[in-house]
């Protein structure tokens, strides 16, 4: 399963690991402010997944591990962003044969989409809208981008990346059967047997995922939750919106374990 994902590392191996899982679109091209305040604080993994329309979480969290341990990998923090917590959470499932996760940081994460609704609506919008449309958005994205990403200039020097992987159409398509694999899951049963330190870093603006309700779910149902942060000038991609101060955030709640 592997062969379909990509890995990057970034930092000594003396350093503790945290994997950087992403969303929707797929890849590390929004993280990359993120990496640059947490270098040398920690060794940094980042993965972009395969346009693949047929593999299940399950067989994302396969190729995720496998990936990891090929690279001698066999523990560490997990960031799992928007999309990224659904495999996260199934790795967490497969710990005892795999990857053995030590904490799990959810960036506009969740556990069961509290609005299953508004996502199958995403999906088939997603689905149904051409092409040139998206590039039309996209275009005016990475005008936007200059302004909203202008205290993140690694973030900014991606964009042209993010957009040009947004408008090929196998892009289009891994992305509405993400949003399939979202609506289908349920791990609520895996956040209540999870013990392992659990954190919520969310945007003030988040018109994807109410995580008001998410950090409600997880502070009643899962034992290991510890602590939840908003950042106010940040949205639904707060490690990129606001990398230094996710960045200081994370790596409290990092050291404060290990303390």
């Amino acid at each position: 399963m592997s062969e379909g994902i990509r890995i990057r590392i970034h930092g000594d191996e003396s350093l503790p690991v945290l994997v950087y899982l992403p969303g929707t679109h797929g890849d590390w091209t929004l993280v990359s402010s993120f990496r640059a305040a947490v270098a040398g604080q920690v060794r940094f993994v980042e993965f972009a997944y395969p346009r693949t329309t047929t593999w299940s979480l399950d067989d994302y969290a396969r190729g995720i591990e496998e990936s990891l341990l090929a690279n001698g990998i066999d523990r560490g923090w997990l960031l799992g962003e928007s999309f990224g917590s659904q495999p996260a959470w199934q790795i967490i499932r497969r710990a005892r044969t795999g990857f053995r996760p030590l904490g799990l940081i959810l960036v506009g994460g969740f556990v069961r989409h509290p609005l299953i609704g508004a996502v199958r609506m995403a999906g088939r919008v997603s689905g149904a809208v051409p092409l040139s449309c998206v590039k039309f958005f996209c275009v005016i994205y990475a005008r936007y981008a200059r302004f909203r990403h202008k205290r993140a200039p690694e973030t900014l020097a991606s964009i042209a990346e993010f957009v040009a992987n947004r408008t090929l159409e196998a892009d289009r398509r891994a992305i509405v059967h993400r949003y399939a694999l979202i609506a289908n899951n349920d791990p609520r049963e895996i956040a209540r047997r999870f013990d392992r330190p659990v954190y919520y870093l969310a945007g003030l603006v988040d018109p994807l995922v109410p995580w008001c309700y998410v950090r409600w779910w997880l502070r009643h149902n899962c034992p290991g939750y510890r602590n939840g942060k908003t950042i106010w000038r940040a949205d639904h991609n707060a490690l990129g919106t606001a990398p230094q101060k996710s960045a200081k955030t994370i790596l409290h709640w990092m050291h404060a374990q290990v303390s």
